[in-house]
């Protein structure tokens, strides 16, 4: 039987990564694993100049910010039953995901694949594609259902 002990979800707080979270919350406490919730700052998103991008660094107070949201996605009665690790960083998302997997020798990477098809996946690609191509281990991609979020 296979025991998970490192779990990573990246989280960009849409419904879709929401859902990965909660299969991602379910196993970790299953098999009571470590939980690492990544968020990445895509620095392709502030300007299409290098030397912009680099200058867009989040000052320490900011991340603490955005470390203290990852870890208000699972309530405060769950996760203090867990061990789970808040991890935000500023890059391009499928290989901060996939050195974070690296890096932290993660097990199993749950993340949420909002399922787009035609010219949206060509325009946009697949975060969730690349990181299962180049992952350092198994990926479980979770597609949006239609019901309401509600944690384990």
């Amino acid at each position: 039987m296979i025991t998970l002990k490192k779990i990573l979800c990246p989280i960009d707080h849409s419904d879709c990564s929401k859902e990965a979270l909660r299969y991602a919350v379910s196993f970790a406490m299953k098999d009571e694993a470590k939980l690492y919730l990544l968020h990445v700052i895509d620095i392709r998103s502030f300007d299409e100049s290098i030397d912009a991008m680099s200058k867009q660094i989040p000052d320490d107070e900011t991340l603490n910010q955005l470390k203290t949201k990852l870890l208000d996605c699972i309530p405060e009665e769950i996760r203090s039953g867990m061990d789970v690790e808040a991890i935000v960083v500023q890059g391009i998302p499928f290989a901060e995901i996939i050195h974070t997997a690296r890096e932290n020798n993660i097990d199993m990477i749950v993340i949420g694949s909002h399922g787009r098809t035609g010219i949206a996946h060509i325009m946009l690609g697949s975060v969730s594609e690349k990181v299962i191509r180049k992952a350092p281990c198994p990926v479980l991609t979770v597609r949006q259902s239609n019901h309401k979020f509600v944690m384990p």
